[in-house]
């Protein structure tokens, strides 16, 4: 990439940058929302123009992209659809056009012949299997559903898994972790550490830039700046480079004030002898006009009063859908508590929190909210705006002025400019702005009404690493209750003191710590042979002691105190010293008989998987049975998952 330069309009991006990404490197592009990552993405992708510049491919090069909002073929099957060419991922190889022509001879009935044989040629039975294993792992199991009646976060996976299976040589993800629940975020960081492909990405996940990346490149003030290391490393550099232009800004300020007092008590300097000095104040003025500040996002952590009592879930039970996401449950905030929901998607997470503000009911039970509690609640899918608004009218709509915790007040205005919304910009209409300067805004408004209860629902998607930050300091200050539903590894660690496990079919885990320290009790249990779930509530109820994760928290006889907000590679947070428990209880005659029954059927199970695999990669099955055959061994995948859980369950207690 030579000389690139790109504006919208008035507003200039980035001017006259250049880079160049070596085979094998993992490098991250990482700016503040706005600066255009995402445009520069698709400026070496071929999706958009520079105004100036180049960029050069080495010859044969294939690269796949990972865009925002994928599109696809309308009418697709989601296995037609991760194998179906794109002319922003390359050419597919051999192995991915047979794939393609064998799934749509499946639907068709015509050509199978033909195109087994090709699959035959190709050796691609084998390349099917690990899409299937792949789309599994991304929560994606029905293979045959169309990619219309997916949801938003079920066609970024499935992006996902079609741009990883095309294998190119250079990997382009925008905002890969988005839409990712925990456990599928670490296999990617698992996956494309090991990776051979040379990647070039835009994410605002500091553990996985600090664990998948080899250089960062970061766009500030429409200028480029390059670190070889990972997150941590640039962390410390740019620290460094903001300090020195810091203190050059200054010294420039302090030269321009003398000369510019000069110049006005020194009449004789507008004569042509001293042109010279008067030359070099210009360039001084121009030169102090330029210099570095640093911008940032400043938060005061007010909130109104809240009283003693805050909320309380009494036997609260709730079905969605035919599944269950709460059993029996019962649980007492307490004040200035923080807690983090975690789960794999689909567990329920959102029907919790929107049970917590009264937007859905419980089927059973009650949720009492104190007379004192003001909720603020970031909704995951965002706020829409009026497309036609000036951003100053978005804000001065919920509050003129907003009250801080020191006592002063700030105007509309002052308050977007913390949010880096300049003057210019705040006149801008919401239209202009980009996904992460809307999820800004976004955040603006919800803080605004001044709150004492803040339930946050995935709020590091879209956002900037430097907003990240400030908020997270905003939130640890902040004198109210706070619950958050976030995948960001790094933002729960800083935030929560305790966490909600959503585990399925009703039952939660309240573990008195941080994520790393859920993690790597996990692993400890997992090193002994023992199902990873720590602290398990008794069977048949998922009711969790009221009050109990933030006693725990504070009470260090019970639980240490989580360290949090440290990356793992310089600082990672210091296993605890797992939490007293007492010793399960004894098999019930009848969940001896259920172990043995679930320890004869397993090898049963996947004996039978094993040979419907050999059966579906021969090439010498019918149609009929071939897709008799694809749709067993998806059942036989889900059917072997929930039994493993329930006989480690099982052998917990045994």
């Amino acid at each position: 990439m030579e000389r690139l330069t790109k504006s919208f309009g008035e507003r200039l991006l980035f001017e006259n940058i250049s880079f160049a990404v070596d085979e094998g490197e993992k490098v991250a592009l990482v700016a503040v929302n706005g600066a255009g990552k995402s445009t520069l993405l698709h400026i070496i992708a071929g999706l958009e123009e520079a105004q100036g510049g180049t960029v050069t491919f080495r010859r044969d090069l294939r690269a796949g992209l990972l865009v925002q909002d994928p599109r696809f073929k309308a009418g697709a099957t989601v296995l037609e659809a991760c194998f179906e060419a794109d002319g922003r991922n390359g050419t597919p190889d051999a192995a991915v056009a047979a794939i393609a022509r064998y799934e749509r001879a499946l639907q068709s009935g015509e050509g199978l012949d033909e195109a087994m044989a090709a699959m035959d040629a190709a050796a691609a039975w084998d390349y099917e299997q690990q899409a299937r294993a792949m789309l599994t792992r991304l929560a994606i199991t029905d293979f045959g559903q169309r990619v219309e009646h997916l949801s938003g976060g079920q066609q970024k996976r499935l992006a996902l898994a079609r741009v990883l299976l095309a294998k190119p040589d250079l990997l382009i993800l925008d905002e890969p972790t988005n839409h990712l629940d925990l456990a599928m975020t670490e296999w990617l960081e698992e996956y494309l550490s090991a990776a051979r492909t040379t990647l070039l990405m835009v994410t605002h996940d500091r553990y996985f830039l600090d664990r998948v990346c080899t250089r960062i490149l970061e766009i500030d003030d429409r200028r480029l700046y390059g670190y070889k290391g990972n997150y941590t490393y640039y962390i410390e550099r740019r620290q460094e480079r903001i300090d020195t232009a810091n203190a050059a800004a200054e010294k420039t300020r302090n030269l321009y004030r003398r000369e510019l007092e000069w110049i006005r008590s020194t009449p004789q300097a507008r004569t042509g002898k001293a042109k010279y000095r008067i030359d070099a104040f210009e360039k001084l003025s121009q030169e102090r006009r330029t210099a570095l500040r640093e911008q940032q996002v400043e938060l005061e952590a007010g909130a109104a009063r809240i009283g003693t009592k805050i909320f309380e879930m009494k036997h609260v039970g709730k079905r969605y859908g035919g599944q269950t996401i709460l059993h029996d449950f019962s649980y007492l905030f307490n004040r200035g508590e923080k807690l983090g929901i975690v789960g794999r998607n689909g567990v329920g997470k959102s029907t919790f929190v929107k049970l917590l503000l009264g937007e859905v009911a419980p089927d059973s039970g009650t949720v009492e909210v104190g007379p004192t509690v003001r909720f603020g609640y970031y909704a995951q899918t965002g706020l829409a705006f009026d497309e036609r608004d000036r951003v100053i009218d978005v804000v001065r709509r919920i509050a003129d002025e907003i009250l801080l915790a020191d006592g002063s007040r700030l105007c509309a205005s002052q308050l977007l400019s913390r949010f880096l919304f300049s003057p210019a910009a705040q006149y801008d209409l919401v239209a202009k702005l980009s996904g992460g300067e809307r999820r800004r805004l976004y955040l603006c408004t919800v803080l605004l009404s001044n709150p004492n209860f803040l339930i946050l629902d995935e709020p590091t998607n879209d956002l900037d690493i430097r907003t990240l930050a400030i908020l997270e300091e905003y939130l640890r200050a902040f004198r109210g209750c706070v619950i958050v539903v976030s995948h960001d590894r790094y933002f729960m660690d800083k935030i929560a003191n305790h966490l909600f496990v959503m585990k399925g079919d009703g039952r939660i885990e309240d573990f008195p710590g941080n994520y790393t320290q859920y993690r790597i009790r996990c692993r400890e249990l997992q090193a002994a042979g023992a199902e990873a779930h720590p602290a398990r509530p008794k069977q048949g109820s998922a009711a969790v002691k009221p009050g109990a994760g933030a006693a725990a928290a504070a009470n260090p006889k019970t639980a240490a105190t989580p360290k949090t907000g440290a990356c793992p590679k310089t600082s990672a947070p210091e296993p605890q010293k797992p939490a007293s428990r007492s010793y399960p209880e004894r098999l019930t005659f009848k969940e001896r008989r259920e172990l043995e029954a679930l320890e004869a059927e397993l090898p049963t199970l996947e004996a039978e998987k094993a040979k419907l695999e050999v059966e579906l990669g021969s090439g010498t099955l019918a149609l009929e049975a071939l897709q008799q055959g694809s749709l067993r061994i998806a059942a036989l995948i889900d059917e072997i998952e929930a039994k493993t859980l329930r006989w480690m369950e099982l052998s917990e207690k045994s």
